[in-house]
C-alpha cells in the first residue's frame, strides 16, 4: 500500500505558521511566509511548462531565493536535479543531457556562465513570468522520486542517485532520533546545498519546524559569530572547516551550542582534543549521497574512546560487513528506508550495487566488538579533499587525453588545509611545461579536481593485468620527497 503525507511545507506552514524557517545575513522569512512565496514561484515555474514529474535541474549558490526555489520545486511534484556550481561545462553537459532535464534553473549570478543548448531562466526571470494555474500538491508519496544527485563512479561516468520522500524523511527521522530535538533548535547551514550534506538540513527543517541559519558560503568568522550570537545550536561541516573555526575561537563554545556533525573522514586526536577544551561536542559520522546523509553517527562521549571510528549505525537503519571472516575488514554494506532505491536509468550500476536491499558502499571498514564502525578505505582509491569525493580514474582520464600524456596515476597526497589532495604521476610521451598541463585540466575539470602536483616518472607501477596499481603510487610520493 502506498504511504502518502500532507505536503511538507504546506503542512510545516499550518502548524508552525510564525515560527523563522530560513534567516540568513540580511533577511528572515517565517514558514507561512516561505510557503507562500514557494506556491507564487510554483505557479510561475508552470508557466515554463514544468509540470508533476518534470526533470528541473538547479544550478545556485546557498541563498534564500535557492531556498524558495527548491521548496517550489518540490511543491509542484518536480524531480530536482541538483548541479555543482564548480563543475565545467562538459561535466554540467554529461548530467543535464543524461538525466533528461527539460529546463535549467540558475541564479542570476551563473545564467551567463551555464551551460548553452538548453532551456534555463534564470530566478529574476522566473518572478517576472505571470502565474500558471499548477497548483501545490496535497500530499507527497514517500515512494516518489523527489530529488537526483550525481555522484562519481570509481570508473567510467557520474551516476544519479535518486533519492525519494521516503529516503529524507527516514533520514531526518534517523537524524533526530540520534541528536534529540530541541524547540530552540536553530542549524547553521554552510555548506552547498546542492550537496546532500546542505539540503538535508534543509529537509530536517521542514520536518522538525527548525530554523536553518543559511550562509552563502563557509567563512570561519561568521560562522563562530553565528554560534557566539544566533544562537546556532549545531552545525555540519567537514574536518577542514573545523580547522579554520578552531583558528578563529577565541574563547569556548556556549552551553547553548549542542552539536557539531562531521563528516568527511575520522578527525585527527589533536583537534578532538582541541574540541574538547572548547566545550564543542563533536558528532563525528559517516554516510553519502545513497544513503541521504548520515547512517551511521559517533557521540561525543566516545570520541576520544573510539578514536577513528564513524560510530554506530542510526536507527532504523542497518550495517554489517561482507567479509570471508566475520572478524575482518570487508565491504561496509547498509540497508534502510534513508537508501537510495537506485541509479537513474541504470539498470546495471543499480543491480551491482544494491543486493537483496543490502546497498553496497564500495568502502572497506570493520565493526569493532561493541559495535563501532572503523572506515578503512573510502571506495578504495577515492581522495576526499575538503569534504569533496574525488576520484582518480576522472582525473587520469582527463590527462590521458592529453596528446603529450603517455600515462597517468593520480593519489591522495597530504595537505594541511584540505586534508588531501590530488597528486597526479605522470610518464610523458613528450616534455610539456606544467602549466600548460594545469591549464588543461582546468578547462575539464572542477577546481578541486585538478592535481596539486604533477609529478615526471619514468614509468608506473602496473600488475600481471596491466591495471595500474594505485596503492603503489604512494611509494613514489616517498621516493619524489627523498629526491626533494
Amino acid at each position: 500500500m502506498e504511504q502518502t503525507m500532507p505536503s511538507w511545507l504546506k503542512k510545516r506552514a499550518f502548524l508552525s505558521p510564525n515560527r523563522i524557517a530560513v534567516k540568513t545575513t540580511n533577511e528572515e522569512i517565517t514558514f507561512k511566509e516561505l510557503f507562500i512565496k514557494a506556491e507564487e514561484i510554483g505557479k510561475k515555474l508552470g508557466a515554463l511548462g514544468i509540470e508533476k514529474g518534470s526533470h528541473v535541474g538547479i544550478l545556485a549558490h546557498n541563498s534564500l531565493d535557492f531556498v524558495i526555489f527548491l521548496h517550489a520545486l518540490l511543491g509542484i511534484g518536480a524531480k530536482v536535479v541538483f548541479l555543482n556550481t564548480k563543475l565545467t561545462e562538459k561535466e554540467l553537459s554529461f548530467q543535464l543531457e543524461n538525466s533528461k532535464v527539460s529546463i535549467l534553473i540558475t541564479d542570476d549570478k551563473l545564467f551567463k556562465t551555464s551551460i548553452t543548448g538548453i532551456q534555463k531562466a534564470s530566478f529574476s526571470e522566473v518572478k517576472k513570468l505571470e502565474k500558471s494555474n499548477l497548483s501545490f500538491q496535497e500530499e507527497v508519496s514517500l515512494s516518489d522520486v523527489a530529488t537526483i544527485m550525481y555522484t562519481s563512479g570509481t570508473t567510467g561516468n557520474p551516476k544519479g542517485v535518486v533519492q525519494t520522500y521516503g529516503n529524507h524523511w527516514w533520514s531526518a527521522t534517523g537524524s533526530s532520533l540520534n541528536l534529540g530535538l530541541h524547540d530552540n533548535d536553530r542549524w547553521l547551514l554552510a555548506v552547498p546545498l546542492f550537496h546532500i550534506s546542505g539540503f538535508s538540513i534543509l529537509m530536517r527543517s521542514v520536518i522538525y519546524g527548525m530554523t536553518v541559519i543559511l550562509h552563502e558560503k563557509f567563512e570561519a568568522e561568521r560562522v563562530q559569530h553565528a554560534i557566539f550570537h544566533e544562537g546556532v545550536t549545531i552545525i555540519s561541516c567537514v574536518t577542514a572547516m573545523l580547522q579554520k573555526m578552531l583558528e578563529h575561537l577565541h574563547e569556548p563554545y556556549p552551553d547553548t551550542f549542542r552539536c557539531l556533525l562531521l563528516g568527511g573522514g575520522p578527525a585527527p586526536l589533536p583537534i578532538l582534543e582541541k574540541c574538547k577544551e572548547a566545550n564543542i561536542p563533536v558528532y563525528q559520522t559517516y554516510g553519502m549521497t545513497e544513503t541521504s546523509s548520515q547512517i551511521v553517527t559517533l557521540s561525543p562521549e566516545d570520541a576520544l574512546t573510539k578514536l577513528g571510528s564513524a560510530g554506530k549505525v542510526l536507527f532504523p537503519a542497518q550495517l554489517k560487513i561482507k567479509s570471508e571472516n566475520h572478524h575482518e575488514a570487508g565491504e561496509i554494506v547498509v540497508k534502510g528506508p534513508n537508501v537510495t532505491k537506485g541509479y537513474l536509468y541504470n539498470e546495471e550500476a543499480t543491480n551491482k550495487a544494491i543486493i537483496d536491499g543490502w546497498l553496497h558502499t564500495g568502502d572497506m571498514g570493520y565493526v569493532d566488538e561493541d559495535g563501532y564502525l572503523y572506515v578503512l578505505d573510502r571506495r578504495s582509491d577515492l581522495i576526499i579533499s575538503g569534504g569533496e569525493n574525488v576520484y582518480p580514474a576522472e582525473i587520469e582520464s582527463v590527462l590521458l587525453s592529453h596528446p603529450a600524456v603517455k600515462e597517468a596515476g593520480v593519489t591522495g597526497q597530504d595537505d594541511e588545509r584540505w586534508g588531501k589532495v590530488p597528486a597526479a604521476f605522470l610518464v610523458m610521451a613528450h616534455s610539456i611545461e606544467e602549466s600548460e598541463l594545469r591549464s588543461f585540466c582546468q578547462k575539464r575539470l572542477a577546481s578541486f579536481k585538478i592535481p596539486a602536483n604533477f609529478y615526471f616518472v619514468d614509468e608506473l607501477t602496473r600488475n600481471a593485468s596491466n591495471k595500474l596499481v594505485r596503492r603503489k603510487l604512494f611509494s613514489l610520493l616517498e621516493d619524489q620527497r627523498n629526491e626533494d
